[in-house]
């Protein structure tokens, strides 16, 4: 670990939908067991974890027997409000298991951009995390629409990390990291160890979604 995430007091995890549903087959309780054991062990060491978790459309989907996603917003808005129940469920039951609380907050575009609702989204946050409790977040996609997404909860995270001051932001992916290129198509591609967000080179080598449950929420 290297040592600014050594040192971090305060973290955002991010955790995306091909890890949290099996790539789409369901929730994936194992994997959430274990992130939960692994939050519980920082919690004892005195840091602060907030978790932002996509998996709510494809755990829907999964629970209304869909096999594939589908285009109209209502359908979606519908599966993400199926799946954010059995989701809210899998983590309080994981996180109950190592004596840890948890809080569901979902969140749209206009919760942080007006500055009202933003400060009392951060004066939540951090009552919570002074209570001990771990929250997770999601975009609320039962009532956005497409332009108003955050886009991906890879931005979200980003937002969250900033809303509460935290000192990190971890993104858990099926990847290893931030490749020059997809590996999966330029065999060519190099890892990129460490990099300064500023680079607007990162944008262009990051590409797109990489897997059909990356836009699930």
């Amino acid at each position: 670990m290297r040592t600014p995430i050594r040192k971090a007091r305060r973290l955002v995890v991010k955790v995306g939908s091909a890890l949290v549903t099996n790539n789409g087959e369901g929730l994936a309780v194992e994997a959430l067991a274990d992130w939960a054991r692994q939050i519980a062990a920082l919690r004892a060491e005195g840091r602060e974890i907030v978790l932002v978790s996509s998996g709510a459309i494809a755990a829907g989907m999964q629970r209304l027997g869909w096999t594939r996603r589908p285009q109209e917003m209502h359908q979606l808005q519908a599966a993400a409000a199926v799946g954010q129940m059995g989701l809210a469920q899998a983590y309080e039951s994981v996180f109950a298991q190592n004596g840890l609380h948890t809080a569901q907050i979902l969140l749209t575009h206009a919760d942080l951009a007006d500055r009202t609702r933003y400060l009392n989204a951060r004066s939540t946050l951090v009552t919570l995390l002074e209570l001990g409790v771990v929250p997770i977040i999601n975009e609320n996609d039962t009532v956005v629409t497409d332009e108003i997404k955050f886009g991906d909860n890879d931005t979200l995270g980003a937002l969250v990390a900033n809303l509460i001051d935290a000192d990190a932001l971890i993104i858990l992916t099926d990847q290893q990291g931030l490749y020059t290129a997809d590996p999966r198509n330029d065999p060519s591609a190099t890892l990129i160890t460490e990099e300064r967000a500023e680079n607007t080179a990162l944008e262009a080598m990051a590409g797109g979604a990489g897997s059909a449950s990356a836009k699930a929420a």
